[in-house]
């Protein structure tokens, strides 16, 4: 069991640190490019996830707001509420206007079922 522990916890490091070496911008990677780090974090199995680690990134938290990739930096979604929000309120008016077509279409269906029930009614009645 000792010798199953002793592979998988160096596995699990150097795949942790592949992943957030990967996940982690260009310019917050120190000392080398992020691709150098790639190749010493796999194939300097210990001493490369633990020198990643160590050295490799910068630990502080980012300014405004950063996410790991430079498209989702560039193109990060302004949100609006609900209320502000002109495609909502368009989508909730077509929605309203397709519903109540929708329910004239259910009324005028129950009155014909009902004027046609009435008739058999009647013709039922004069038998």
């Amino acid at each position: 069991m000792l010798r199953v522990l002793m592979f998988l916890i160096p596995l699990a490091l150097t795949i942790y640190a592949f992943i957030d070496c990967l996940n982690t911008p260009e310019d917050e990677a120190k000392h080398l490019p992020k691709i150098a780090w790639v190749f010493i974090i796999l194939l300097f199995w210990i001493v490369g996830p633990i020198a990643w680690l160590a050295a490799g990134k910068q630990r502080t938290p980012p300014q405004g707001g950063r996410t790991p990739s430079e498209w989702h930096r560039n193109h990060r979604t302004q949100y609006v509420a609900p209320d502000d929000n002109p495609e909502f309120l368009a989508s909730l008016r077509e929605d309203n206007k397709k519903d109540e077509a929708l329910l004239k279409d259910w009324e005028a269906d129950l009155r014909r079922r009902e004027e046609e029930l009435r008739r058999r009614e009647g013709e039922q009645g004069t038998d």
